[in-house]
Order: structure tokens, then sequence, then C-alpha cells
């Protein structure tokens, strides 16, 4: 099992581990696969799903927002390969201020 928080922490050496915990239990089952607990910034269909659900549905967050905190994530993130659904979470919800709200 991937060791989640200190993923997190390579981009948020501040990073509370009991917010890091409740996106790993929000995102429950999808984690055990290797594919859906990745995420893929190429794939639009991918970042509309994670716009629509996680930004807008979980944060609340819609519209331009929502667009220029994705943004600012996959541009923290763009040197990994293979970005944690977790990390990129986390790293979205810092953007919008949502951490504590989770």
């Amino acid at each position: 099992m991937m060791d989640y928080l200190a993923d997190v922490k390579i981009y948020d050496a501040g990073a509370d581990e009991a917010i890091v915990n409740k996106i790993v239990k929000h995102l429950g089952i999808a984690l055990r696969d290797r594919d859906s607990a990745m995420v893929s910034t190429s794939d639009p269909n991918e970042l509309a799903r994670v716009k629509t659900n996680w930004i807008g549905k979980k944060l609340g967050v819609t519209g331009p927002d929502a667009d220029k905190a994705m943004e600012e994530t996959i541009a923290a993130m763009k040197g990994d390969r293979t970005k944690s659904r977790v990390t990129f979470y986390y790293l979205v919800a810092k953007h919008l201020g949502k951490l504590e709200t989770l």
C-alpha cells in the first residue's frame, strides 16, 4: 500500500495527516486499483470527472476557480509521471483553501 502522507509531503511538507486520511477514506475502494488510484492529467475526460465530482460536488467550487486550482496542481506535479489521486485531490483542496472543510 502506498504511503499517501509521504507522497503529499513531497509537495506540502506541513501536510496534515488527518486531512490526508479523510481523502483516503473518501476515495475508499477506488485506491485498490492502480489505474483509479492515479490521475491522468493528459485525459480531458478524467480531468472533467475530477472537476465535477471532487471540486464541484465535494469542495463546492465551480467555474474559473476550479480550472485554476487544477491547472496549478498539474503544474506543481508536472515532474511526477504517476500522479497519486490522494495527492492531487489534497493539492487542489489546498489551492482552493478548502482543506479544513474536509
